[in-house]
Order: structure tokens, then C-alpha cells, then sequence
């Protein structure tokens, strides 16, 4: 498909962690720019700097020099309060850690962006079953975090990044827990926002996700190495690569 404008860019980022002997560089220059339309795949080793990069293009971490601009806004230009209403309006974002309020039901999880930002409490719902369905979860809608499983609670924090109009999804590891059959589901629903006019960015150790991607970009010490097309799982898999910059 044809590729819409750059959603997200970052130049130069560095994130430096700590002084002295405990001084820790998670990143070092890196640039990334990412359109609409575009799902890129991170990949690379643990500790290379993947989930920092994903966290600073998400506005929950603020870069130690380097800029990172979303959907036309500078985030260095912003404090914390503008920060999280661009994300809660614009960015979806996955967690590792998944992040769900255990206080919450499934749909409530979902549709508290939505609510925070003002839509009224029948719409958000509405929106957030929706969202659920997509993903095949519905029947938990009015199920606690604590009461599902890994698998389950991660498909409802994809529901909630996905919910809405967001322009920007960023996901980390988010077929980590999940068998295959379900992880493909999770990779077609990412695949088809991207090409309704998302920018998606996906950390992550899953060649079978990367081979979904339009480009993947590897990191290694806080550094981009290499950058590829997957075009088929065995690429990544053989170490065979086509490089497209």
C-alpha cells in the first residue's frame, strides 16, 4: 500500500542511566522515522535498548539528548500532563509487564483512555467491547485481570492500545505470552490497523512476527546495526537478511 505521512521520528536519541561507575548508555544516536501505514519490527538482543527506544517514542521517558516528534509534536517540548494526553488520544502502547488495573474489569481496562480523555462512560464502553470482540475475547469483558490468564490479559491490553482512533501503536513483546495460533491473530489485528493508516512499531524476539513487518530494524548496545525487510520467517530465522536502506 501506499505509505501515508511520517507519524513518528526520532534523531540522535540517547538515554543515558545513572552516573559515574554506575552509568549505563541504553541508547547512543539513534534515528527512527516511521509512516503511516509502516509496521516496524525491533529486534535484536536483551539489553540492546529495545524497550528504552520504545518508551521514549512513547512520551514515558524522556531522552538524555535526541529528539522524538509524534504526529507532529515535539515530546521534548512537552511536559508529563501533555505528554500522556497525546498518548491517551494518539499513541496505543502495549507493556511487557502488560500494566492492566486489577481494580477494573477486561472492558473497563480498555476503555479507561477513552474515559480519561472525556468520552462518556456508555460510549467507551461500547468502543471497548468492540475492541475486545476483534481480538475474540468478548466473554471476558466483565472478568477481572487476576481471573484470566497471561494469555487472555495480554490480548486485553492489545484491545486497549488498539481502542480508538490511535495513530500510533507501540508494542512490546506483545505475543510473548501467547500459543502461536493466538499470537498469528494478535500479528493479523496489528497488521490490519497498520494498513488502515497506523504507524506500528513492535519490539520483538518472534521472527514470525518480524516476517509481518515492512522493516526491521536491528539493535544492538543501544545501536542500530542493520536494518532489513522481513519478507519470510526463515530469513530472520537462517540469518539470511535483504537489506533495505
Amino acid at each position: 500500500m501506499t505509505r501515508g505521512p511520517v507519524l513518528v521520528t526520532a534523531r540522535g536519541l540517547t538515554r543515558v542511566h545513572g552516573d559515574g561507575p554506575t552509568r549505563v548508555r541504553a541508547l547512543a544516536g539513534v534515528d527512527v522515522a516511521v509512516r503511516a501505514g509502516e509496521l516496524v519490527a525491533v529486534m535484536g538482543p536483551s539489553g540492546s535498548g529495545k524497550s528504552t527506544l520504545l518508551r521514549l517514542l512513547g512520551g514515558l521517558d524522556i531522552p538524555t539528548s535526541g529528539r522524538v516528534t509524534v504526529t507532529g509534536h515535539d515530546l521534548s517540548e512537552l511536559g508529563a500532563d501533555a505528554r500522556a494526553r497525546i498518548r491517551r488520544r494518539t499513541v496505543g502502547y502495549v507493556f511487557q509487564q502488560l500494566n492492566l488495573v486489577p481494580l477494573l474489569t477486561a472492558a473497563e481496562n480498555v476503555a479507561l483512555p477513552l474515559e480519561l480523555d472525556g468520552m462518556p462512560a456508555a460510549a467507551a464502553r461500547a468502543e471497548a467491547l468492540t475492541a475486545l470482540a476483534t481480538l475474540g475475547v468478548a466473554d471476558v469483558a466483565d472478568t477481572f485481570p487476576s481471573a484470566l490468564s497471561g494469555g487472555r490479559q495480554q490480548l486485553v491490553a492489545l484491545a486497549r492500545a488498539l481502542v480508538g482512533p490511535r495513530q500510533v501503536v507501540l508494542a512490546d513483546e506483545p505475543t510473548g505470552a501467547l500459543d502461536s495460533v493466538t499470537g498469528d491473530e494478535v500479528v493479523r489485528v496489528l497488521r490490519e490497523r497498520v494498513d488502515a493508516g497506523a504507524a506500528g512499531i513492535v519490539v520483538t524476539h518472534d521472527a514470525r512476527l518480524a516476517a509481518w513487518a515492512d522493516r526491521t530494524v536491528f539493535l544492538r548496545d543501544g545501536v542500530v546495526t542493520d536494518t532489513a525487510v522481513a519478507a519470510d520467517p526463515a530469513d530472520l530465522l537462517l540469518g539470511t537478511r535483504r537489506t533495505s536502506w
